[in-house]
């Protein structure tokens, strides 16, 4: 996002402070470059329901000429759903150690004792053992193709 947030200032924000630009071409050369964003990122199931929703001509559903109050949230439900993915994801092995140690200690008989209790350290060892920050900070980035 550093680019985006760069070409925002150089072309939009920096030109209005120095008042060499009006306020309505300073915000159209603000938000282009957070819509070029948005629509690289953005995903094209969630783009065409919300155009739909819209109710946009022909020629408005063009990626193009897309206005932001639909920009917008089509690109927030693409990110929510990158977010379900991943904790999705990240829930997956947790759940696999708490059905273990449940299993374990349903076998030794420990019936009383909150699987909980044994299944926390394990899952914090596991995920500072596999470098769970650095491989979730990457994936971030990564879905962004940078």
């Amino acid at each position: 996002m550093a680019p985006t947030f760069e070409k925002a200032y150089e072309n939009g924000l920096y030109p209005l402070m120095q008042n060499t630009i009006k306020e309505a071409a300073a915000l159209q050369n603000i938000t282009n470059p957070f819509r070029d964003f948005m629509l690289d990122n953005v995903r094209e199931k969630d783009l065409s329901l919300f155009s739909n929703m819209a109710r946009l001509e022909a020629e408005e559903a063009l990626k193009e000429n897309i206005p932001l109050h639909v920009l917008i949230p089509a690109f927030m439900i693409s990110e929510l759903k990158k977010a379900f993915e991943i904790g999705f994801l990240i829930f997956l092995p947790f759940l696999v150690i708490d059905m273990l140690v449940s299993s374990i200690l349903m076998a030794m008989g420990m019936m009383m004792l909150p699987p909980v209790v044994i299944s926390l350290p394990f899952k914090i060892i596991f995920f500072v053992l596999i470098d769970g920050w650095y491989m979730l900070c990457g994936s971030l980035v990564k879905s962004y193709g940078l």
